[in-house]
């Protein structure tokens, strides 16, 4: 579990392609103070297992699912990163509920200042606009946002100076991808009241008129 509070950006060291698989070698800082093996660190909003580290650096694989489904793949050496360690259970609570697994990808469509914000349009496939609420949480390459608007298939965010200075998401663009995560409470109560309904509608019993119906007899 993650807050969506990036502690760092990471450099992407290495990079090893095997079919749809990567291992990464990222480099940080902050986050290697005490590190694990086994542990969980976000990588652009992205949950990932450290399975190597030395003294500034730390391994981890990506299977094809995740390849094929963020934008892990479009990372190169050099690349920098988002970095979050996973959540302490005695830590503070800055962000909001981040599992690090990510619903799909979206493109930065415009960006643009106005004063001290930085706006950002990000459009995103239609059919995930039931998980998006106006002045809701939404994680984008893993850090926590607020949704200041949406409209069709566009959701726009806001970010302050010091979050595009210590974040991906100063140095992306126009045309560029960004890991999208919606919220975690508002995904689950979605599927609750979509299973609700489901349950609640009255069910035809299979019967002689059942049959006919439906063209059997």
């Amino acid at each position: 579990m993650f807050t969506g509070i990036v502690e760092e950006l990471g450099t992407i060291e290495k990079i090893t392609t095997k079919g749809n698989t990567l291992v990464l070698i990222i480099q940080g800082d902050i986050i290697m103070s005490d590190l694990n093996l086994g542990d969980s660190i976000a990588v652009n909003g992205v949950c990932l297992t450290v399975t190597d580290f030395g003294n500034r650096s730390f391994m981890a694989d990506v299977m094809p699912e995740t390849y094929k489904d963020t934008s892990l793949s479009r990372l190169k050496p050099g690349s920098q990163v988002n970095l979050e360690r996973a959540m302490g259970a005695g830590g503070r609570f800055g962000g909001h509920f981040v599992s690090g697994h990510i619903d799909t990808v979206g493109k930065i469509v415009r960006k643009k200042s106005s004063e001290n914000a930085i706006y950002i349009d990000i459009s995103f496939p239609p059919e995930y606009i039931h998980y998006i609420l106006p002045k809701g949480s939404i994680a984008l390459d893993g850090t926590s946002l607020t949704v200041f608007g949406i409209r069709e298939d566009i959701v726009t965010v806001s970010i302050i100076p010091h979050t595009a200075k210590e974040t991906v998401l100063g140095l992306k663009d126009t045309g560029d991808i960004v890991n999208i995560e919606f919220d975690m409470i508002g995904k689950y109560l979605y599927s609750f009241l979509r299973k609700s309904e489901q349950a609640a509608t009255p069910k035809e019993d299979i019967s002689t008129e059942f049959l006919r119906k439906n063209g059997f007899m």
